[in-house]
Order: structure tokens, then C-alpha cells, then sequence
């Protein structure tokens, strides 16, 4: 039992303390304690009961005791010669508060017998911070004086200065100032804040590549950086762009390093329009022909559909699966985010239009949602309309109208650009395809489908773009056909083993996964095309059939959500792991739906709205996502 303390007075612990003994059998020797004190706290056999006082007040006091000791230079046996200036102190205290000391003090070197010590490599300022918070407790950190601090409590081990100093930078760090902190953390052994640090760098890679800290890295330090899985960048351009800037910060001593530091890059996911712009008129390309030989290659194994091995950046930031529209009873509104990271939902703004069987996709940043059908009481149209969410300010914004209206149309992510495949609107069946630029905000037509295809599902592999499936307005198709952007052609590839519409369709490595759909009734089976040997094979089939679902990736898995069984609009999550050839239970949606469409972003941080992030949020993974919907009422 222990009493409260009111006005510093003691707290009284009960007997068992590993005091008790000693303080009960003093009270008890006391000549001036009355006999009769304790009488009411007494033991059943008449013996009193012992009490230990925890005086929470008496190390602080005996501390501050010895502060005004030190100043008044009372008992003080050490005299630390910092600099010019002499520091009196107690051996004790000092050996107590730091294991540089005690080892000094105690470890039989010579200074256990000096009665003054010099010390080396410590500011007068910083040593008397040190000194005064080891006999108080209290250190202010400042601008001015970290610099100076962390270094000292690093020498003379006082781990807490250190943890304090290392908090102060940690909530210092800014674009202008991340580079200097991880170094300067490095350098004295702070791996926590290293870390930290690092981590805010990647994180923010844009703005800080803007910084002069940026251009003053040596080459082997950006190299250092840009090779990063982590790096948080839109698309790779950034990257690319980056190092350019570091290069003609200071040309004429820099260019000759420009063929190390390329390598670094991952021009492998360059677009070829782009590279070759830079092979045709970036003057520190045309400096070095190691690089430009270096890009031709690349850009030749581009155009020919050549497999990297060079792997995408994964950002280690938070990962969002978006979730848009849909249908139950009427179009949906909804737009929500499903955090992998802590397994939530939740609801972000509406989008301007209720829409069904639309399609969309991630591209620079925005959430992009295309076509779709407002099937709502007194409406029922087909939409041309395009909407860009953005992540930051948790709000949609219009973009240009594509060329036609397409419900239940497929949209996927091709060298910068957003492809918008098949689709209809009432009783027409589009075999068009059309390609939106977001910098230019204009859609392009490129060539026809060789068969019309609604609720097609689409992919991309190795920058070639498949469509898969549909319906024509008389048969459901097991067909299959790709694209190639540069010659501007669809290629017929092998059919799937069954026809299907409204299936889930994503792209993982070289494969593609149709996952479900219907072909007269719902589906629950899953084939895979191995794009490079040209064969389909089934996979395990999902626990519940479903159309009209949606598909994403992420993690190396993939999310089947949502859908309509034949019965009812489901909102339940099935995850698939390619490694096992399983299906798993995943976090359900907030209700059921069909006919919605969903895609992944990595984000940076979080802010105040919604799944904003604090800053700009990266096109790590644009994986296809079909309009899967089902061919009647989104059922």
C-alpha cells in the first residue's frame, strides 16, 4: 500500500521493501517515538509493522547540494583544464555520470592521481554544458551549440546528452539540412539518427536534390544515393534528371564522371522517347560517347522488348491501395484508401460524378479514374470524363474528356502514358484505344483492337500492352492481343482455355493473371500467361467466384476485392501468392460493390487529410488495373 505525497512530504512503503528492516528497526530504537504510535498498524501478534519513506525530493537535493558545492569550489578534488579555462568538479560525479570518466578515475592511469586533467578535443562551451547537466540533469540544445555537444558527450559517453542531441536533429531536418544531419551522425556513431536521416533523404529525394547540399556531394556519395531501391521518385526521369543537375552544377571537373554515375541510374525504365531526346541533345551525352553508346544500347533493348534484370525502386514508404466507384443498387461515389501497413480503410473524397465500370490507374503522382457509367436513379450514361485525385490536398480535379465514352473500359500505364482500351457506350462495343499524356493533358487515338471488347481486362509487360477478354455485344472472348508502341500495331497472342468477361487482370515479372469474370455465370478460376514461352496455365482458383471484381498488386501478391457472385455484391478480399500458388482472407472493403476499379501508390509520410502524404507521392507501381466488371447491372 503506498500513500499519495502531498506537499513533499515522504511516501510510506509497505513492509517487504529491501529497506524495511533497517529503517523499522531505527524507528523502533528511537527514544522519543511513542510506544503506542503504531498501535493501529499493528500486527495481529502485537508486533509493529515496519515502514520504509521513498524521499522523492532527496536526490534532487542532494544533487543541487553539490552543484552549489562545485561553484563554490567546496569538496571538489578534480580540476578539468579545457581550452583556457579550468573546470572544479567531484570525481565522483563525474565518474557517475560518464565511463570515459570512470575508467579515468578507476582504471589505474595516471590521472587517477592528478589533481588536474587536460583534456583534448572538447569546446570550453560544450564541456561546461556537460558538467552542469551532470549535476542537474538539464541540458538546453541549440542551434549553435549541437554541433559542439554531440561531439563532446560522444567522447566522454554521457549517452543521454547524446539522445538528446540527436532528437534536437531529428526534428531539425529539412530538405536543406538532411545530407549534412546523416553525415554528421555517421561520423559520431548515431546509427539511430543515421538512419533517420537517410530514410528522410529517400523519402524526399525531389526536394532535396533542389538543395546545394545536394550539389556539393562528391560523385561516389550521389552514386551512393542514386543506386537506392528506396529512393521516392515519381518515375525515373527524376533520377536522371538529378544527376544531370549535380553534373552541370560544376561541368568542366564533372562530365568525365558521368558514365560511373549513369550506371547508377535505372535508365532501363527511361522511356525510349526519352532517351533518346538526351542521345540527340543533351550536350553532356554528346561530352562522354561511353554514355551515349551506353543509352543507344538501352534504348535499342527497349524498342525490342528486351527482359531487364534491373529492378524497379520499392520506396520503403506507406503503401495505399485505392479503391474507386462501383455499384450496389445505384453508381458509387466512394473513394477510399486501404493502408497495407496497419490493414484500414478509410474514406477519402467522393469522386465528382457517381461511376461504375470505370478504370484507373496511378501515373506522376495522381490518381487517375476513367469512364464508367453514372447509373443512378433519374441518370443512366455512359462518361467520357476523366478525373485526377490528388493525394496531397485529398481532392479531384477534371481532365481533358476522352475522345468517346467508355463504361467498363480497361486503363493501364505505358511509358508515361495512360492508355484507355475498349469499353462502350449503350449498345456500341469500341475496339479504339486512346492514350493520355498528363503533361499535355490531351488524348491521343492510336491503333484499333482487332476485336471489340467490353469489361476487357488489361497489363503491361515489358512495355508492351495486353488486352484480354470482353465481350462484343454476341460472344465473350477467350482471345488475347497485345500492342506494341512502336510500330503502332496489335499482335494476336495465344487464347486463354476459357472465354471470359469482367475478370481481374494484373501483370506481375513476365506474367499475366486473369483472375474470375463470367462467361455465363460467375467464375472462380485463374489462368496465367508467361509472356515469354506464349503458353496459358491454370493457377489454384480463388474460394468465391466473382465478376466485375477488381485486381491490384502489391508486395508481390495480389488483392482480388469486391466483385458479384451471382447472388451478391461481395466485399470480401482474397490475396494470392504467387510463391505457394494460394489464396488468403484479407481485410474485407467497407461494403460491397462491383465495378469499381483500384490501383497502388506509394506515398511519403502522412498529413492531416486523409491519406495525404507531406510530400509529393511517387509512381512506384502502376500495376494494370481492368474495368472488371460484370456484362449486366454490375451484378
Amino acid at each position: 500500500m503506498v500513500f499519495s505525497q502531498a506537499d513533499g512530504l515522504p511516501l510510506p512503503v509497505m513492509e517487504g521493501d529491501e529497506d524495511s528492516a533497517g529503517l523499522g528497526s531505527h524507528a523502533r530504537s528511537s527514544s522519543s517515538c511513542p510506544r503506542n504510535a503504531c498501535s493501529p498498524s499493528s500486527s495481529s501478534s502485537g508486533d509493529p509493522v515496519d515502514m520504509s519513506f521513498m524521499m522523492i525530493d532527496y536526490l534532487k537535493d542532494a544533487m543541487k547540494a553539490m552543484d552549489m558545492m562545485r561553484s563554490h569550489r567546496m569538496l571538489t578534488d578534480v580540476t578539468l583544464e579545457v581550452g583556457s579555462e579550468l573546470f572544479h568538479a567531484h570525481r565522483v560525479v563525474l565518474a557517475a555520470a560518464s565511463p570515459y570518466f570512470k575508467a579515468m578515475f578507476t582504471g589505474g592511469l595516471k590521472e587517477c592521481e592528478m589533481s588536474r586533467v587536460k583534456l583534448q578535443g572538447i569546446s570550453p562551451t560544450a564541456m561546461h554544458k556537460l558538467i552542469s547537466f551532470m549535476y542537474t540533469g538539464k541540458i538546453r540544445v541549440t542551434e549553435n551549440t549541437v554541433c559542439q555537444l554531440l561531439p563532446a558527450a560522444t567522447m566522454l559517453q554521457v549517452p543521454n546528452v547524446i539522445q538528446a542531441c540527436c532528437d534536437f536533429l531529428e526534428r531539425q531536418l529539412d530538405p536543406s539540412n538532411a545530407i549534412g544531419i546523416a553525415h554528421f551522425a555517421e561520423q559520431h556513431g548515431c546509427m539511430e539518427l543515421s538512419r533517420k536521416a537517410n530514410q528522410y533523404i529517400e523519402r524526399r529525394f525531389i526536394q532535396i536534390c533542389q538543395e546545394e547540399e545536394f550539389l556539393q556531394l562528391s560523385a561516389h556519395q550521389l552514386i551512393l544515393l542514386i543506386r537506392k531501391d528506396e529512393l521516392n521518385v515519381q518515375d525515373e526521369k527524376e533520377v536522371y534528371n538529378a544527376v544531370l543537375k549535380w553534373v552541370k552544377y560544376d561541368e568542366d571537373n564533372r562530365y568525365r564522371k558521368m558514365e560511373d554515375i549513369l550506371a547508377a541510374v535505372r535508365c532501363q525504365f527511361l522511356p525510349p522517347k526519352f532517351l533518346n531526346d538526351q542521345i540527340q541533345k543533351c550536350d553532356v551525352i554528346k561530352k562522354t560517347p561511353a554514355c551515349k553508346e551506353y543509352l543507344a544500347k538501352i534504348f535499342k533493348d527497349l524498342t525490342l522488348h528486351v527482359r531487364t534484370a534491373v529492378k524497379e525502386r520499392t520506396p520503403n514508404i506507406p503503401r495505399v491501395i485505392y479503391v474507386a466507384g462501383g455499384y450496389y443498387k445505384q453508381s458509387l461515389d466512394i473513394l477510399e484508401g486501404f493502408n497495407i501497413d496497419d490493414k484500414t480503410w478509410i474514406k477519402l473524397d467522393r469522386l465528382i460524378v457517381p461511376r461504375s465500370g470505370l478504370g484507373c490507374a496511378f501515373l506522376k503522382g495522381h490518381f487517375y479514374a476513367v469512364g464508367g457509367r453514372n447509373n443512378s436513379p433519374g441518370n443512366s450514361y455512359d462518361s467520357d470524363w476523366v478525373d485526377r485525385y490528388n493525394p496531397i490536398l485529398d481532392e479531384w480535379m477534371p481532365c481533358h474528356p476522352m475522345t468517346c465514352p467508355r463504361n467498363r473500359v480497361g486503363v493501364a500505364v505505358m511509358d508515361g502514358l495512360l492508355y484507355a482500351v475498349g469499353g462502350g457506350e449503350c449498345t456500341r462495343y469500341h475496339n479504339t484505344v486512346e492514350c493520355y499524356d498528363p503533361e499535355m493533358d490531351k488524348w491521343t487515338l492510336v491503333k484499333s483492337m482487332h476485336y471489340s471488347r467490353l469489361a476487357v481486362g488489361v497489363a503491361v509487360v515489358n512495355r508492351i500492352l495486353y488486352a484480354i477478354g470482353g465481350f462484343d455485344g454476341t460472344i465473350r472472348h477467350c482471345s488475347a492481343e497485345c500492342y506494341h508502341p512502336e510500330n503502332d500495331e496489335w499482335t494476336m497472342i495465344p487464347p486463354m482455355n476459357t472465354e471470359r468477361s469482367g475478370a481481374g487482370v494484373c501483370a506481375m515479372d513476365k506474367f499475366i493473371y486473369v483472375i474470375g469474370g463470367y462467361n455465363g455465370t460467375q467464375l472462380n478460376t485463374v489462368e496465367r500467361y508467361d509472356t515469354d514461352t506464349q503458353k496459358w496455365e491454370f493457377l489454384t482458383s480463388m474460394k468465391v467466384a466473382r465478376s466485375a471484381l477488381s485486381v491490384t498488386v502489391l508486395d508481390g501478391k495480389i488483392y482480388a476485392m469486391g466483385g458479384y457472385d451471382g447472388h451478391q455484391f461481395l466485399k470480401d478480399v482474397e490475396i494470392y501468392d504467387p510463391a505457394t500458388d494460394t489464396w488468403s482472407e484479407g481485410t474485407p472493403l467497407t461494403s460491397g460493390r462491383s465495378g469499381h476499379a483500384s490501383a497502388v501508390c506509394y506515398n511519403c509520410g502522412t498529413q492531416d487529410r486523409g491519406l495525404a502524404m507531406d510530400a509529393e507521392p511517387s509512381l512506384a507501381v502502376t500495376s494494370s488495373q481492368p474495368a472488371s466488371t460484370s456484362t449486366s447491372a454490375y451484378r
